[in-house]
């Protein structure tokens, strides 16, 4: 017997494990994590505001002015908490369109999602006393799982 799931998340996160998905994402597309000290904006550099899709950030242990920054090839993506408890993405870059920045915060923050869900089902699965048989991901970056649960 098997079966096929796509999910479709509703991330709900403490800070911690938000931020755990953020650096797991940005390091695996090549980003390195920016000092909270460094200024990243300049006076000609573009910018960009969105939103992470399907998100809802659980608001008990974040507060506002929680923010992680990541950098790659002179653009840099800032994940933080708006006023309304979601998470949010601003994009700066010197040098890029604003169609470029766009294109760059979604992928990043499509990772984002996939490797919070990701660790989410992992962790799921190891719950419920599930084993994890097989693991790939495809030229899509598509994670296929294979688990296996023997009743005893």
């Amino acid at each position: 017997m098997s079966c096929v799931c796509i999910l479709t998340p509703v991330v709900i996160a403490t800070w911690p494990q938000f931020s755990a998905a953020v650096v797991a994402a940005a390091t695996s597309l090549g980003y390195a994590i920016v000092s909270e000290k460094a200024e990243v904006t300049g006076e000609s550099e573009r910018q960009i505001n969105l939103e992470i899709e399907q998100s809802e950030v659980v608001t008990g242990q974040l507060k506002r002015d929680q923010r992680i920054r990541v950098t790659r090839d002179g653009v840099t993506v800032e994940f933080s908490r708006d006023a309304r408890g979601k998470a949010a993405i601003c994009v700066t870059g010197q040098g890029y369109s604003d169609d470029e920045l766009r294109r760059i915060g979604e992928e990043l923050s499509r990772r984002v999602v996939q490797k919070y869900v990701h660790q989410r089902l992992l962790d799921e699965i190891k719950a419920r006393q599930f084993l994890v048989v097989e693991e790939a991901v495809d030229e899509n970056n598509a994670i296929r799982l294979k688990v296996r649960h023997w009743d005893g």
